[in-house]
């Protein structure tokens, strides 16, 4: 190519350059006005899903304590007229908040409790102590989210109980039926080989009604 030809090719590339730059840079106030209020309208959202966020698991928090006391309170109930032992005054659900990488997660223990000192029922009771606890907090748990259930079934519950603490079982159930008779699709299963267990319950129950 000779000297001519190479500028008037430098010409044209410049002159394409410099209208693809202003093709470019078109109208650039307007775009510019369109992105900025894409930002701020997200930032906002942001802000404002954020905002739902911490709300949202603020309620439940405040939710989640308020079943935990009431739970408690059950437990208390149950335990007292079903515990014939006096080691064990009462016994509980304790829960707290832990973090574990980017999830908040809740941790529970279940604690006894005599003249207001605190231990985890944890390798410190008996295997009958044992067995009672779990019925006794299903129980709770139970009537503090299934109100409205109709059924209430207990597999094989007087595995490891003493006579008295089996007795006292009896009656507590038997309680329980009392306080839900009102409910019309109550029913009560249990499922056990304890034939003793299974007349107790009729004969208590026979009694509350005379």
């Amino acid at each position: 190519l000779s000297a001519l030809q190479l500028s008037s090719l430098a010409r044209l590339l410049k002159e394409t350059l410099l209208e693809s730059r202003e093709r470019e840079y078109e109208d650039i106030d307007k775009k510019y006005v369109v992105v900025q209020t894409r930002v701020r309208f997200l930032s906002d959202v942001i802000d404002d899903l954020e905002l739902y966020a911490r709300s949202i698991e603020e309620a439940l928090l405040k939710y989640h304590q308020s079943k935990i006391k009431e739970i408690n309170e059950r437990i208390a109930e149950l335990w007292g007229a079903t515990y014939q032992g006096r080691d064990i005054e009462s016994i509980e659900i304790e829960s707290k908040s832990v973090v574990r990488g980017s999830k908040k997660l809740f941790e529970y223990a279940v604690y006894m409790v005599k003249n207001h000192a605190r231990l985890q029922m944890r390798s410190r009771c008996s295997a009958g102590q044992k067995a009672l606890a779990a019925l006794v907090i299903r129980m709770a748990l139970a009537e503090a989210f299934c109100t409205g259930c109709g059924v209430l079934a207990l597999d094989e519950p007087t595995t490891n109980l003493d006579q008295e603490n089996k007795v006292a079982l009896v009656y507590s159930l038997v309680q329980i039926i009392k306080y839900r008779r009102e409910q019309k699709n109550f029913q009560l299963v249990v499922i056990t080989h304890d034939d003793e267990f299974g007349r107790l319950v009729g004969f208590v129950g026979e009694l509350e009604r005379s």
